[in-house]
C-alpha cells in the first residue's frame, strides 16, 4: 500500500464530516458550470463552422516595405530622391 493513501482516506474523511451541508450546493453549481461549458463549446464549434467561407478572402497576402524612421537615410538615397520645398518643384 502506498505511503499516500491513508492521508487521502483521512482527508476525505474530513470533507465529509465537515463539509456534509455543503455537498448538494457544491455538486449543483459543479453540474450548472458543466452545462454552461458544454452550451460555450458547442457555440464555439458552429461560429467556427460558419467562419471559413468569410476568412478565405482575408488570405491574400499584401507586399509592403518597412520603413525605419530612426535611421538617417544614406546621401544616395538623398540625392537620387527630388525634395520638394512646397512649390512642386525639385530643387
Amino acid at each position: 500500500m502506498p505511503r499516500g493513501w491513508p492521508l487521502v482516506i483521512i482527508i476525505i474523511l474530513a470533507l465529509l464530516l465537515f463539509a456534509a451541508p455543503k455537498l448538494p450546493a457544491m455538486a449543483r453549481n459543479l453540474g450548472q458550470s458543466m452545462r454552461i461549458l458544454k452550451s460555450e463549446v458547442k457555440q464555439m464549434r458552429t461560429e467556427d463552422d460558419d467562419k471559413p467561407s468569410s476568412s478565405s478572402s482575408r488570405t491574400d497576402a499584401v507586399e509592403g516595405t518597412v520603413v525605419d524612421h530612426d535611421q538617417p537615410r544614406s546621401t544616395s538615397e538623398k540625392s537620387s530622391r527630388p525634395e520638394a520645398d512646397g512649390t512642386g518643384k525639385s530643387k
